[in-house]
């Protein structure tokens, strides 16, 4: 009893649904002229980072046709320790970068920054 009275149910909601004309279903419409909104730009390598002591390894993969240029920063947790702005390195289409780089002591934290080569 109980199945059958779902089913019905959803044969009603669905027939309900079929029954909308066209016009009152929403839509994005676009005025002449325009192309409306533009899809995201796919850019950028993933990077993933390890942080083994004062060692610290990133392996960047760019999966999209432009070259990003990759670059790791680190920040070093004791006063006294120099931190780094590692130079850039292109990661081309399809391709893993490593980046290193290390803190005398310990690591306070790490990112890599990302720009379009031209």
């Amino acid at each position: 009893m109980y199945l059958s009275r779902s089913l019905a149910s959803a044969t009603f909601a669905v027939a309900l649904v079929m029954s909308v004309p066209y016009q009152a279903m929403p839509h994005a419409r676009v005025p002449a002229g325009k192309t409306g909104p533009r899809p995201a730009e796919l850019f950028g390598a993933t990077c993933w980072i390890r942080t083994t002591g004062s060692q610290v390894t990133a392996y960047c993969h760019n999966p999209y046709p432009d070259t990003d240029r990759v670059r790791l920063h680190i920040e070093c947790a004791r006063w006294w320790d120099i931190d780094s702005d590692g130079s850039p390195v292109d990661a081309e289409p399809a391709q893993t970068v490593r980046l290193t780089g290390r803190c005398w002591k310990e690591v306070g934290s790490v990112w890599v920054s990302h720009r379009k080569a031209s």
